[in-house]
């Protein structure tokens, strides 16, 4: 490919890529926050769990959620799917643009994995994906996953801590955070697209055709979309993670990145105390995400 032509897709692709990944980022993040600042109706309103008034742009609003479902529906439903679609496609056309037709082989540190060059290195990686996703999905769907979610995070953390010390181990460092990111993100968005929307695709046809809906969709859909929101911060770390090279480039980088994931990880789980007015229950947050980087700090200096 002609070196211009392949630096000026790489720009299209990467603008487009941060682009829908704010407008993702960013109606997750409200959503998140909406659903923490919720307060019960005052007067109570038969259906409603919670509402909340705002002002913005010199403007009020107010916000209803339904305990379920609304008795009916209004002739206009807002759906947030594309957000998460356009962010897989563009970060997708970009790994093969940068790395798998820009380096190809080189992608990797194993001379025995190089030989397969480009094509290898991704079909290899989108079949990471589709195990990844595969187990997560199995996991959470099972019977352990419903009635112990916590424990079953745990478990898919251990899951998410092998997956980076392969990865670390195969490819070039840097390569290889970019490519947990991707691993990261396109789990988020299948959870999108996988759950939460096939879901409430499901509820809403229920309340057309007058069925009470099963509230363990929308249970679903929620835990879904927390772990989401949980692994923002990491995946945002993931995308900017070429300009610290003091991260990828130790020999301890696959434990470096784990540390950054579970910072980011307690910082987010902060804001969504904050969110809650449960802030005093946050506060040894900050001093440990401060002495987790101030740790990372010294792992990456070890060499």
């Amino acid at each position: 490919m002609d070196p211009l032509v392949h630096e000026w897709l790489n720009l299209i692709v990467r603008w487009a890529h941060v682009l829908f990944a704010i407008a993702w980022i960013g109606s997750s993040f409200y959503f998140m926050w909406l659903d923490a600042a919720l307060e019960p109706p005052d007067p109570p309103r038969p259906g409603v769990a919670g509402e909340l008034w705002s002002v913005h742009g010199g403007g009020f609003y107010r916000v209803e959620k339904f305990g379920v479902a609304p008795p009916s529906l209004p002739r206009r439903l807002h759906w947030f799917k594309w957000e998460a679609g356009l962010t897989f496609l563009s970060g997708a056309l970009m790994l093969i643009l940068v790395f798998y037709v820009g380096m190809g082989g080189d992608v990797f540190v194993e001379p025995a994995l190089a030989r397969f060059g480009g094509l290898g290195a991704g079909l290899g990686f989108a079949a990471l994906i589709v195990v990844a996703w595969l187990l997560y999905d199995r996991l959470f769907l099972s019977s352990f996953g419903r009635a112990a979610p916590l424990q079953a995070t745990g478990i898919g953390f251990v899951g998410l801590v092998a997956v980076i010390w392969l990865l670390c181990s195969v490819m070039q460092p840097q390569i290889a955070y970019v490519h947990v990111g991707g691993l990261i993100g396109a789990l988020m968005v299948a959870n999108v697209w996988m759950i939460i929307i096939p879901n409430q695709t499901i509820m809403v046809a229920d309340v057309k055709a007058g069925r009470a809906p099963d509230p363990e969709r929308g249970l679903q859909g929620k835990i879904r979309s927390t772990h989401n929101s949980y692994l923002t911060l990491p995946v945002v770390f993931t995308m900017l993670s070429k300009n610290f090279s003091s991260t990828w480039g130790s020999r301890h980088s696959w434990l470096i990145l784990t540390g950054i994931i579970v910072v980011g990880a307690l910082v987010r789980h902060w804001f969504i105390l904050h969110d809650t007015g449960r802030t005093q229950d946050g506060r040894w947050i900050w001093p440990a995400a401060l002495a987790g980087m101030v740790a990372l700090f010294f792992v990456a200096r070890s060499g």
